[in-house]
């Protein structure tokens, strides 16, 4: 029986691969200096890089890392946690960091959902062309709450099968 050497990390292979998908990310809707910092976390080893190794790693300012970890954060795409013993920040992403960028986003629908629901009336109820727009978008974001708490449960079931088969990272 042969064992399986480890294979080696090919930076300039993860710098193209961040590049890539940060690229994806823009192209998505997301910023772009958020794209790379969010590709960047996600292709490092541990998940967790400081800001100035978020900086030597894009070849961006520390100010353009500020702004983009900010944004990440607010997003729950990554969290911010203090190095022990030091008073620098580490940005730290989650094995299941879509997980809680979405749960983030179910509650911003919640609230754009009942802002749009106290406009009905206000623009003169369902009588008019405004209150049937916004009943409609009141309906799909229903639907969308709806759905996403099936999905949250049949992807915790998936996710604790994917675990049985697929060494995934324990929380710390």
């Amino acid at each position: 029986m042969t064992a399986t050497l480890p294979t080696q990390r090919d930076e300039q292979a993860v710098s193209a691969y961040v590049e890539r998908l940060g690229d994806t990310l823009t192209d998505a809707g997301m910023p772009r200096l958020a794209s790379r910092v969010f590709a960047q976390l996600l292709a490092d080893d541990d998940g967790r890089m400081t800001a100035v190794e978020l900086t030597e790693a894009l070849d961006v300012s520390p100010a353009a890392v500020s702004g983009a970890v900010r944004y990440l954060t607010q997003t729950y795409l990554i969290g911010k946690e203090r190095e022990r013993g030091s008073r620098r920040d580490v940005y730290v992403v989650q094995a299941d960091a879509w997980h809680g960028a979405m749960l983030s986003r179910d509650r911003l629908l919640t609230q754009i959902e009942a802002s749009l629901r106290a406009g009905v009336p206000a623009v003169g109820g369902v009588e008019t062309a405004a209150g049937q727009r916004l009943q409609l978008s009141v309906a799909f974001l229903e639907f969308l709450s709806e759905r996403m708490g099936a999905l949250e449960q049949e992807w915790e079931d998936r996710k604790a099968e994917l675990s049985r088969t697929l060494p995934l990272p324990t929380p710390d």
